[in-house]
């Protein structure tokens, strides 16, 4: 078969990839080695979300006197939890199997492994299959990072992966990487009843993350009941009577830590399966241009697979703008306002500079925060803990970086990423009628206070 585009690889970037593709007018096909929608929706974002959302209702329940409603005993089925979150797994992946078919793209079931710039060797389990192609796109993803550490092979040892197909709730876990998919798997096992200890190497948590929007996270976690350990280094991980230990050094001095479940959690690694031949993997992925061309022209490489951030909506939005050029549009991606995200209790987001970025870069910023303990709906719904923080450079006022944590943090940042890219001042912002009662007139409280001129929180 010939197309004009092959995509490689099924995930969130290379299905849309495919699908603004075939948009364009191209005769497009699909080479996915296992299931639809790649890590985000069979082995990360969607079923973790739809395992945390459990988690915040079972809290919820248990907070439900505090609203005047009555509901006891509660108890957790585990079974039903993860069942629910691969009905919606399984339900979503034909969504995107309904959505190639109605894009008219064929679908390659199997493992491709790229001959040429233009011919690409399928192993479906009907035999090899053999395509050619004018232009070809890259999309192979990413697999969970397994650093150097002996013990590692354990049974109790896991990755993301294998935790999301535990089901059941384990008494305990230690969780060895303190970022994000670390945080939120805290959040989801102690929340259900399972002491989790948390060791981080690093000497703080998520530094791209606003510094006080972290510590509001780290306070809730902890009154949880999720353990921290920071500037520790792991040397070991072992087989005691009934658990594991695991062993880590922090200044030198040893220390060791039991649980049930070991979860590794230290990032996510590229994958070059399939694509080898090419020889465009570079120390921290494949370098492309803002084309997302790679230095073979016609080859087009998009999301975790280029390094940097591995977020699902970054390869759809690369995914969108190598299609297009493989069409001959002229199109390119602009990565300055990229929203990122922790789906905890309390949630927390970002986009833009941190503080100290934009001290960094432009020396007098303006800062400025309004607290949800100031917010009616946030008093109504239950949830005062955090705030909206807006930060701006001083001369023009533009908003270089908003930074959420609180109640719906995840969906109230895209108005700053809209602020944020399309170079919108504080007046600008402040000046937008939001409705009310709504969180998100927490984002417009925020920059009237941001601009010294706070209505309804007077900043100390």
């Amino acid at each position: 078969m010939n197309y004009q585009v092959v995509v490689l690889g099924g995930g969130p970037g290379g299905y849309v990839a495919a699908i603004k593709a075939a948009q364009c007018g191209l005769k497009v096909a699909l080479v996915e080695k296992d299931s639809l929608g790649g890590t985000c929706l069979n082995r990360g974002c969607i079923p973790t979300k739809a395992l945390l959302r459990s988690a915040e209702v079972y809290e919820t329940i248990n907070k439900a006197k505090e609203f005047g409603i009555e509901a006891s005993p509660v108890s957790v089925d585990a079974k039903r939890i993860f069942a629910r979150k691969d009905g919606i797994v399984k339900q979503l992946v034909n969504g995107v199997k309904g959505l190639i078919q109605a894009n008219k793209i064929d679908l390659y079931i199997g493992s491709g492994k790229v001959i040429t710039p233009h011919k690409v060797e399928i192993n479906e389990k009907s035999g090899i299959t053999t395509i050619t192609t004018e232009k070809l796109i890259l999309a192979t993803g990413s697999k969970p990072f397994v650093p150097a550490i002996a013990g590692f092979d354990l049974p109790g040892v896991i990755t993301s992966d294998e935790a999301l197909d535990l089901g059941v709730i384990p008494k305990s876990m230690v969780i060895i990487g303190g970022g994000v998919i670390g945080l939120e798997f805290a959040y989801l096992m102690q929340t259900f009843g399972c002491k989790v200890t948390i060791i981080e190497m690093m000497p703080v948590l998520l530094p791209m993350a606003d510094k006080e929007a972290v510590e509001v996270l780290v306070r809730s976690l902890e009154k949880l009941g999720v353990t921290f350990f920071t500037n520790a280094k792991v040397s070991k991980i072992a087989k005691a009577e009934a658990n594991l230990v695991v062993e880590y050094q922090i200044d030198n001095i040893a220390y060791r830590v039991e649980g049930e479940k070991v979860l590794v959690s230290t990032g996510r690694a590229v994958s070059i399966a399939g694509i080898e031949t090419l020889h465009l993997h570079g120390k921290k992925g494949i370098p492309v241009n803002a084309q997302m061309e790679t230095s073979i022209s016609g080859v087009y490489a998009i999301g975790d697979v280029v390094g940097g951030i591995q977020l699902a909506h970054v390869a759809s939005a690369q995914g969108i703008v190598a299609a297009q050029n493989a069409a001959g549009m002229n199109s390119s991606y602009h990565g300055d306002a990229i929203p990122s995200c922790i789906y905890t209790n309390p949630e927390v987001a970002w986009v833009g500079m941190n503080e100290q970025a934009a001290k960094e870069k432009y020396g007098n910023i303006k800062v400025g925060k309004f607290p949800f303990q100031a917010s009616g709906k946030a008093m109504a719904y239950g949830e005062t803990n955090g705030f909206v923080k807006i930060i701006c450079e001083e001369q023009y006022g533009e908003i270089v970086g908003v930074h959420i944590v609180g109640p719906h943090a995840t969906d109230l940042i895209s108005e700053g990423v809209l602020a944020k890219s399309m170079e919108a001042t504080l007046e600008e912002l402040a000046h937008v009628i939001h409705p009310h009662p709504t969180l998100s007139e927490a984002i417009m409280e925020a920059a009237h206070v941001t601009m010294g001129q706070g209505i309804h929180f007077i900043a100390k």
